[in-house]
């Protein structure tokens, strides 16, 4: 495995921010990672773990070891045992084992297996969107609304990523991670990982302490559409047949329109969460402006679009220098070439200051920012 120094972040990070890290690993396998944490060299520096950095903005160079790990096995496991280690095989032998297992399904079984669930122990390394159509394909249900995220799916667990009316912790059943102090690893359950809105124990007692090296999914073999999201439910209108697939179809259609391509310009898509505020709060605000959407969340509170509350104040589609705000989404921050982290920061700490002086509402950033 090798271990590059002053390795260049700009493409690892999908702002383009240009910045160095001191350390940085692709580590593919539990033992690599472990080997790196009983390394003697890096015992007492600072660790990042990262993904595809989707979901980052580095606001200078990053003085330690950034762990970027490729663990990037499929496989199917037994439902009773989900729950316990099993690195199982090679990556090729995870493919030959998942395929038999599918075959032993077939078609005909699949009819017998209503409401009955599939399990599936995925890498942390593969990308988001490779898992959803890996399981849109083989026809299991519970990811499609949540098609053509960035990221990697061991980030999944860590932001409960959620898009459409579905979240991840939806459809996770257990956590496996490398506790990074002790080098143990260790299995959480969907409940004891402490789910919430963007939110989970990755976030908070975990964060910073861990390297998550697999998820498992709990997957329907049977599933039923979840049309509740009101674009969704608009896209499928012109269909005569609606399944996953259709739903994955029309997902993707959506955010390709609303969402830039990193590649093009850089971005971190949703730079901030939708707040979420007293219900009576929400519908003082839209007793006074109709075009407001406001959605349940927990009893007593709503959540409210902040994406509207930018746009209302002005800041959709604008540029400040290097950086901007899209003009289609205006949740998603813009850091053209040469952008520094200070100055993307800058203008969300600008925008939070004027939602929040023209609603009294606060926004925060949904990015992790690394120092």
């Amino acid at each position: 495995m090798q271990i590059w120094e002053k390795r260049s972040l700009k493409n690892k990070n999908t702002l383009g921010l240009d910045v160095k890290a001191d350390f940085y690993a692709e580590p593919t396998s539990t033992e690599e990672i472990v080997a790196i944490l009983n390394d003697p060299k890096f015992a007492d520096i600072d660790k990042l773990i990262t993904g595809c950095g989707s979901n980052i903005l580095y606001k200078s160079d990053y003085h330690g070891l950034v762990i970027c790990p490729k663990i990037c096995d499929i496989k199917l496991v037994d439902g009773e045992n989900a729950t316990a280690n099993n690195d199982g095989l090679g990556s090729g032998q995870n493919d030959r084992h998942l395929n038999d297992q599918i075959d032993q399904l077939g078609d005909g079984q699949n009819e017998q297996l209503d409401d009955k669930f599939v399990f599936v122990r995925c890498g942390a390394g593969v990308e988001w969107d490779e898992f959803v159509a890996y399981c849109v394909d083989r026809g299991w249900g519970g990811v499609e609304n949540l098609s053509y995220i960035p990221g990697k799916v061991g980030a999944s667990p860590v932001q409960n990523i959620g898009a459409y009316g579905v979240e991840a912790k939806d459809s996770i059943y257990s956590v496996e991670y490398i506790d990074i102090l002790s080098g143990e690893l260790k299995i959480l359950s969907n409940q004891e990982c402490r789910f919430g809105y963007r939110d989970s124990i990755f976030k908070h007692e975990l964060k910073g302490r861990i390297i998550i090296t697999n998820v498992t999914f709990k997957l329907k073999i049977n599933p039923v559409v979840n049309m509740n999201y009101a674009d969704v439910n608009e896209a499928l209108k012109g269909y005569d047949k609606v399944d996953i697939g259709v739903v994955r179809e029309c997902v993707t259609a959506i955010r390709k329109s609303k969402l830039p391509e990193p590649s093009e310009v850089g971005n971190a898509g949703s730079f901030f969460k939708n707040p979420v505020v007293e219900s009576s709060l929400a519908e003082s605000l839209k007793a006074d402006n109709s075009d407001l959407k406001i959605f349940q969340a927990e009893p007593g509170f709503s959540k409210i679009p902040a994406a509207w509350l930018i746009e209302k104040c002005g800041y959709k589609g604008i540029r400040k220098g290097n950086v901007g705000v899209h003009a289609k989404q205006a949740l998603v921050l813009l850091a053209y070439e040469g952008a520094s982290g200070a100055e993307l920061l800058s203008l969300a700490y600008e925008i939070s200051s004027a939602v929040f002086s023209k609603f009294g509402i606060k926004i925060e950033p949904e990015v992790n920012i690394v120092s």
